[in-house]
């Protein structure tokens, strides 16, 4: 089994990512069942997609009993830096602040996001 720490998972796998984060652990049915509310998705894909993660090692599986468990082997947090941290580099020339201003400019925050966002940039001028 492959280290899951540089592993990047693909756009299907971050579906089944946020599913696993928000429940802890999940069946391939359970996890099928939310994934098909949003979209066309058949049972055998989620089943394959799960099983080629847990080969990756994005994604621990406790087969101890007949219907198997999964759980996510990577964090949200460490997944959403690798991302973001690509996207800048690739899309952005490394600057993340033209990454701040897209990202602001097509979507507007609410108040309590803005009240965030300046906390978070005085908690960055203090340091």
């Amino acid at each position: 089994m492959a280290s899951a720490k540089n592993v990047k998972p693909t756009e299907s796998e971050l579906e089944i990512l946020r599913v696993l984060w928000d429940k802890q652990t999940a069946t391939v049915r359970e996890v099928h069942e939310i994934l098909a509310e949003h979209k066309e998705a058949g049972y055998t894909t989620t089943l394959k997609l799960m099983q080629i993660m847990f080969e990756k090692g994005i994604v621990k599986r406790d087969d101890s009993s007949k219907t198997h468990i999964y759980r996510a082997n990577i964090t949200r947090e460490n997944t959403q830096q690798q991302i973001v941290g690509k996207m800048i580099n690739s899309l952005f020339g490394g600057s993340s602040t033209q990454l701040v201003m897209q990202a602001l400019g097509n979507q507007t925050p609410n108040k309590d996001e803005l009240e965030e966002i300046q906390r978070l940039l005085d908690n960055l001028k203090k340091q």
